[in-house]
């Protein structure tokens, strides 16, 4: 009786394991310089998570524009003013530049790190009010660890978040089936 009990506990260790370690919805983000595909982690942030693919199918970051890009370091995109190249000036900066509905949890975790293509949630001092703005790491930033919410990692197309600019067009994004 004992080694049955023993063997379920393994088996569900095992299965709990699997599930946990499942990515999550693909979501591509075509641009004018190529697409990439990004995986997500709903297990380790799924409030992020969740957050980011409504807006995705809303259509929020459609027609926007990448307002940081630096190279080694980051691409940056998810302010709705960047649609309007008039406003450049602003893009990225002030309360105007997200959606207006914050995550409203730090979902931070220790596993998922901010390796090369690791794709994060910014926010403007508080992790907690995180909101639209997504950014994709250039390279290996232990910096950041412990800071920002890593929601997903880049899986196709990795060399063109390096060939991005600022101002470069995001034509679209959506989640693939």
């Amino acid at each position: 009786m004992k080694r049955l009990v023993v063997a379920i506990a393994v088996v569900v260790l095992a299965s709990a394991r699997a599930v946990l370690a499942q990515p999550g919805p693909v979501v591509v983000v075509e641009t004018t310089k190529g697409a990439f595909a990004f995986e997500t982690y709903p297990n380790e942030a799924p409030k992020t998570v969740a957050h980011i693919l409504q807006l995705v199918r809303d259509g929020f970051y459609d027609g926007q524009h990448f307002h940081r890009a630096m190279p080694g370091f980051v691409i940056q995109w998810g302010d709705p003013r960047s649609i309007d190249p008039r406003k450049e000036r602003e893009w990225g900066r002030g309360d105007a530049a997200s959606s207006g509905a914050a995550v409203g949890v730090p979902e931070i975790s220790k596993k998922r790190t901010h390796i090369k293509g690791a794709v994060a949630l910014a926010h403007p001092g508080d992790p907690a009010k995180a909101d639209s703005q997504i950014y994709v790491t250039l390279a290996d930033r232990p910096d950041l660890d412990g800071r920002y919410a890593v929601f997903g990692r880049v899986i196709a197309g990795a060399e063109v978040p390096a060939r991005i600019e600022r101002g470069d067009l995001i034509t679209r994004m959506y989640i693939r089936d």
